[in-house]
């Protein structure tokens, strides 16, 4: 059984493709378009999932598409009613999708009336929800997901065991956690879609101050609810100017002239960063700190559950991922590493498969490697047409050669295997340096990201010692959680020690990554630091896709060298 999952015309669009339950493959449609966040139709992300694994459209079995239009109908027309002019997501794009079918076969150039496949429409935090439960090894657990807005909610809660997701509960529109960070993040001059992260970097610089205004932003109900205090925001009122159609997804502003009230005024995009923006983004983090985890505290009083399944874009929240463990009731937690929107096509698709259609759990998600590979003569004939002197060091030799030159304070772009599945660069679309040297943080700043001077860069590290060097030894494959580094470490890796003592890290295991986790135990054997310092292979822009594109960023940035498959360019 052939199923094919997509999220279209919403930030992130996607497409993962599953044989008999198994993943076969995972993209984002951006790693093609070279648009961030592209939304629009998946096109090129479904051609190659299907097209790579020698799949013919006529022969898919299911289409999930995560969105469902009818669902909680009562309470849009509530809203209809009492606010006539309100527009949620003024983009014409939800329009298309009564064209799926078409857009599908279009993709993969095949007539529509060949496609015989069976179309499933899975609600937004249902595959948000899915994605989570279906991906983890636990037999049982309780699920939340938690995002801006989907379907008319922010927010669901349930429980899963075995092949069931029972929904117990939602937060509906307008109050979402989401649109709270996002607001705050645009008060701080950050108005890219996709900022929040940028915002939580700058919150480490800051103190809580101004936590009477922000107890009034958002406030916890009874039980698992929660409410903004909507003086502070537009979208209730005025609609949400969102742009999900084609192209790079956008969307206006959500806070009101009543927060620059009480915080006085909002930064503009590019100003310095006063200690009051620093401030203001402090208080935002440790207000949804304390909502996220209450939530969970409640959640693991109301399921009974002592594991989590945790997905939607705030658990992309990697501060608050990393108190999990230690300030809730919850012994085990799993995240998807596609926990935002991209990965609701993962998660739209194992819905129809185990809860619709009734087939038995798969394997879990136990990496993120479901990406676009090239073959080694792809490499050497990219090499060639650039015109670059390369060499071959041979087997066991790529990774001793490669630490050698990240000990030596090299700058080195890693180009191996498979591409990750998910925002984040974990070994195999990495740039790699040397997190002994507490200037390399400025360094690939100003050569390689171009980027704000207050965003931290990640710790890769061996797993079987993060409890060596980090307060705690729960894995962190995917790069969610943020843990203090331990004290006595912290000056011996400087460079992805973030400015309040904690690390973004990822632990690698030998299963998951042999050739990454043979190159950092290269490093140790050199430098007795099991870590490096890993960043996404990119310079403003997605991260690489094609051996064509690792090459234009490493000459265009000018980093020292680049590890291409099995081949070393200086």
């Amino acid at each position: 059984m052939i199923v094919l999952g997509i999220n279209a015309y919403h930030g992130d669009a996607s497409a993962a493709l599953f044989r008999d339950g198994r993943l076969l493959s995972a993209v984002e449609e951006e790693r093609f378009t070279r648009v961030k966040h592209a939304a629009g139709f998946p096109s090129h992300a479904v051609r190659w999932c299907l097209e790579s694994n020698g799949v013919d459209a006529r022969e898919v079995d299911h289409v999930a598409i995560a969105r469902k239009r009818s669902a909680h109908l009562a309470r849009k027309a509530l809203w209809a009613l009492r606010l006539p002019h309100l527009a949620l997501g003024r983009s014409r794009a939800w329009k298309r999708f009564g064209d799926i079918r078409d857009m599908v076969a279009h993709s993969a150039g095949v007539p529509t009336s060949d496609l015989g496949a069976e179309l499933h429409y899975v609600e937004h935090h249902v595959a948000h929800a899915a994605s989570s439960f279906y991906s983890s090894p636990f037999g049982d657990a309780a699920v939340l997901s938690l995002d801006g807005l989907g379907d008319f909610s922010s927010m669901l809660w349930g429980s899963g065991r075995g092949t069931d997701l029972d929904v117990e509960g939602y937060v509906f529109f307008p109050h979402s956690l989401g649109f709270y960070y996002s607001a705050i993040t645009q008060y701080l001059g950050m108005w890219k879609y996709g900022d929040e992260y940028k915002a939580m970097g700058l919150a480490s610089y800051g103190k809580p101050t101004y936590g009477d205004e922000f107890s009034r932003v958002v406030r916890l109900g009874g039980g698992m609810d929660f409410k903004l205090g909507l003086p502070y925001f537009t979208h209730h009122r005025d609609g949400i100017e969102m742009t999900f159609g084609e192209g790079e997804p956008s969307v206006g502003r959500l806070f009101s002239d009543r927060l620059e009230r009480d915080l006085g005024p909002a930064r503009e995009p590019g100003a310095p960063v006063e200690s009051r923006h620093e401030n203001v983004a402090a208080s935002m983090q440790h207000r949804l700190e304390e909502i996220v985890l209450t939530l969970m505290d409640r959640l693991h009083a109301e399921t009974g559950h002592d594991r989590l399944c945790y997905a939607g874009g705030v658990a992309f929240n990697c501060v608050a991922n990393g108190q999990i463990l230690d300030r809730t009731p919850f012994e085990d937690v799993y995240i998807h590493p596609a926990a935002g929107d991209a990965g609701l096509a993962v998660g739209a698709a194992q819905y129809v498969y185990h809860q619709v259609l009734g087939n038995p759990r798969s394997p879990a998600i136990e990496h993120a490697y479901w990406g676009p590979e090239d073959t080694q003569d792809a490499l050497r004939e990219a090499l060639d047409r650039g015109g670059y002197r390369y060499r071959e060091p041979g087997d066991g030799a790529l990774a001793e050669e490669t630490a050698k030159r990240i000990a030596d304070g090299r700058i080195v772009g890693w180009y191996q295997g498979r591409s990750e599945w998910g925002p984040r660069a974990l070994g195999n679309r990495s740039i790699v340096v040397d997190p002994r040297r507490a200037d390399m943080r400025d360094t690939l700043n100003r050569r390689i990201k171009h980027r704000e001077t207050f965003r931290p860069f990640a710790p890769s590290i061996l797993e079987e010692r993060t409890g060596d060097w980090f307060k705690s030894d729960a894995p962190s494959p995917f790069m969610l959680m943020a843990y203090p580094v331990r004290e006595e470490k912290r000056e011996l890796i400087p460079a992805p020690t973030h400015v309040d003592g904690t690390g973004r890290l990822q632990t690698v295991s030998r299963e998951a990554n042999p050739l990454y986790h043979e190159l950092i135990g290269a490093f140790d054997r050199l430098t007795g630091v099991p870590v490096v310092l890993n960043t996404s292979f990119n310079e403003s822009e997605p991260i690489v896709n094609t051996p064509e594109q690792a090459l234009d960023c490493f000459s265009r940035t000018g980093m020292d060298t680049l590890a291409l498959g099995p081949f070393l360019v200086e």
